[in-house]
């Protein structure tokens, strides 16, 4: 069969076109660069900062409770796919290196503006 017909051979009718606000958004990989942002248009006209490449990240120690600011390395695993962490893609669950030391992503860096990231013990 014919994808989108019947088996008589008529068409299948779409009820309605698809609306703007169900249609996908672009995919945003944060590599590891320089930082760059970006401001996004959304529905009922509020602006959204998305971050499209970064190069700093907020680091807090879990043991004093203070948060750092802290330039990243590398990032060396990424549960989600291993071949994001081959390209240094920034994304939330990742463990990147930084100055402070190993430190896990707990932010989604393509929908906020900036990298927000937990220490991890060695």
């Amino acid at each position: 069969m014919v994808k989108g017909r019947k088996i008589t051979g008529g068409k299948y009718k779409d009820s309605r076109k698809k609306k703007k606000y169900s249609l996908s958004g672009t995919t945003r990989k944060v590599k590891l660069r320089t930082t760059k942002q970006k401001l996004i248009r959304e529905l009922g006209g509020t602006k959204k900062k998305v971050l499209l490449s970064a190069e700093f990240a907020n680091i807090i120690d879990p043991e004093t409770k203070k948060a750092k600011k802290a330039k990243i390395t590398s990032v060396l695993e990424t549960p989600a796919n291993h071949f994001l962490a081959r390209q240094n893609i920034l994304i939330k669950g990742a463990i990147i290196e930084t100055e402070l030391g190993n430190a896990k992503i707990t932010n989604r860096p393509s929908q906020e503006g900036s990298v927000q990231a937990v220490l991890t013990k060695k």
